[in-house]
């Protein structure tokens, strides 16, 4: 499986080539950049160029963009959610614009899938709600085709977004190339890691691995957490396409974040060896 992280780890630094590097060093062959203008100012054009110039000599791989959630500069510093499914119909559009301008870094810097959510954490279920996301993802699909991108829904712990809703939201909207970043952590919190991906494994696309204690959305390097992870790791490689193995981890100070990559690397492809055997 492709070696992956998001740049979530550093959420609350700049991004810069130096962090990148990071990354490299631990043994990622693919990058996902957590679009928050304060962490990946994605309005910035110099920001952009300088970070593009990084992928384009380095070898590595620009996987994926998370859509930014916050309208703010800072992430969760008391911005607004951006939420696509929201009421307010003027609320909604403010959001999918904020989430067109990110998109529109691929003009300058290509990416491969973009990762959005459906509602905010505590959203509850509406047949409203449900309409707007058909509406929007429709909408946003459509953007991101004209640049090349695929885009992913993820499995998120809000009534809108588990396992079954985005499966209905799949079959109704008829788009084949529609497809699931499937979080592990999300759907240990929710069910289970085995049963979520028993509905979605035919459209998962990529993934985001971490680890909680089916207690609250922790973010935890894998292992630390009561993730099984022969059974997930198995049921991942299992899937029609098998995805990106991608580390979204909550950061830490003082973390030594390449060697906790290195070794969460090797910890799970070991289980998914022991698995298959």
């Amino acid at each position: 499986m492709l070696r992956a992280i998001s740049s979530y780890v550093f959420i609350n630094k700049r991004l810069h080539p130096g962090l990148l590097d990071t990354f490299k060093r631990g043994g990622a062959q693919a990058i996902e950049i957590f679009a928050a203008r304060g962490h990946f100012n994605y309005t910035e054009k110099e920001h952009i160029k300088e970070l593009g110039d990084w992928f384009r000599t380095e070898g590595v791989e620009f996987h994926s963009m998370h859509s930014p959630i916050y309208m703010s500069n800072e992430f969760k510093a008391g911005g607004r959610p951006l939420n696509i499914v929201d009421l307010d119909k003027p609320t909604r559009v403010d959001a999918m614009d904020e989430i067109k301008r990110a998109i529109e870094v691929a003009e300058y810097l290509p990416f491969r899938f973009l990762i959005q959510h459906i509602g905010k954490s505590d959203e509850y279920e509406d047949p409203r709600k449900f309409e707007n996301a058909l509406s929007s993802v429709e909408h946003l699909r459509a953007f991101c085709r004209q640049l090349g991108i695929t885009l992913l829904l993820e499995n998120t712990p809000n009534d809108l977004a588990t396992p079954e809703k985005l499966k209905e939201l799949l079959r109704a909207l008829h788009y084949p190339d529609l497809g699931i970043c499937f979080d592990t952590g999300h759907a240990h919190m929710m069910s289970s890691v085995h049963q979520a991906l028993g509905i979605l494994e035919d459209r998962v696309r990529s993934t985001h691995v971490h680890d909680n204690r089916g207690d609250r959305d922790s973010h935890l390097w894998p292992g630390e957490g009561t993730v099984d992870w022969s059974d997930t790791m198995q049921a991942l490689r299992a899937a029609p396409q098998v995805p990106a193995l991608l580390l979204e981890i909550e950061g830490q100070q003082g973390m030594d974040v390449a060697e906790k990559m290195r070794d969460a690397y090797k910890m799970l492809e070991t289980a998914a060896v022991t698995a298959g055997q």
